[in-house]
């Protein structure tokens, strides 16, 4: 088993270009699954002993999202084990994962989005630094990840774009707003401290996502926001307001960076409910 796990690890870091973190939750997977299957071999492996893989993660009350995580892992494992002749037959092709509960992602309404920002009063190098931050997560919608990787290179204050490395180590260029670039300005303006990143912490270092999830945290206090918010809850955002100002799907899954427009589907509910509301206000026969 050891020895499938590590070609396997192998193929994801060169081949699929996999990022540390997503390796490392398939790695953690499949050490799981080799714990449940003790000395039975990954040769030996049919569809009853997956079938009672699936009843002791039941047994252990796993979330629906947590199995299927784990049985995704397996599927992508035994597809390589058979494409690459380990194996004669994949043992977890007529295995059906759990349905999933779709839950619509939280959002803040554009009036919400103006008092976060707002709240944010640059008087020193730190409230410069957070009003930048806020402003460019909101104007760009990408990740926490994305974010706090990004360096004053790339950012092109003229073309008004930045260059993001996304999942997958996938660059994508990804434009930014004119008063996301104007905070960013004045961040730099009046930072005392040298670095590569873009936004740093109080040491001079680059900020870590948890520095990232404690402003916006802040913020929200000041703000007087009730909703559970995080940073991505501002990328929801930035997708629900484009959707409802007229964006097409396509332009949106770009600039969020999903590899699938299912991913971005998602917020077509967002706005399906807004018309709705709308149409239960206007029809006489609503």
């Amino acid at each position: 088993m050891d020895r499938y796990i590590e070609k396997f690890m192998r193929y994801l870091d060169i081949e699929k270009n996999y990022s540390r973190h997503t390796i490392l939750n398939y790695q953690l997977d499949l050490l799981h699954f080799k714990l449940f299957l003790k000395e039975q071999t990954v040769e030996c492996v049919d569809y009853l002993t997956l079938r009672k893989y699936l009843a002791a993660l039941k047994e252990k009350s796993l979330g629906a999202r947590s199995v299927s995580r784990r049985l995704s892992t397996l599927r992508s494992f035994f597809k390589f084990l058979t494409r690459e002749g380990y194996l004669k037959t994949n043992p977890i092709l007529s295995l059906s994962s759990p349905k999933l509960d779709k839950h619509l992602p939280s959002f803040l309404t554009e009036e919400e989005v103006s008092r976060l920002i707002e709240a944010s009063l640059p008087k020193d190098e730190m409230g410069f630094r957070d009003r930048a931050l806020l402003e460019t997560i909101y104007s760009t919608g990408i990740r926490i990840s994305e974010l706090v990787g990004l360096n004053l290179e790339d950012v092109d204050f003229i073309g008004c774009v930045i260059k993001v490395m996304g999942k997958g180590k996938k660059e994508r260029i990804v434009p930014i707003g004119d008063k996301a670039i104007c905070a960013i300005r004045d961040y730099l303006d009046n930072r005392e401290k040298s670095g590569l990143a873009v936004f740093l912490n109080k040491r001079g270092g680059r900020l870590t996502d948890r520095g990232v999830r404690n402003i916006v945290k802040k913020y929200i206090t000041i703000a007087g926001i009730k909703k559970g918010v995080s940073p991505h809850t501002l990328r929801h955002s930035f997708a629900t307001h484009l959707l409802n100002r007229g964006a097409d799907l396509r332009s949106v899954q770009e600039l969020l960076g999903h590899a699938n427009l299912s991913t971005t589907q998602i917020y077509t509910h967002l706005t399906t409910e807004k018309l709705k509301g709308v149409y239960d206000k206007a029809h006489p026969r609503a």
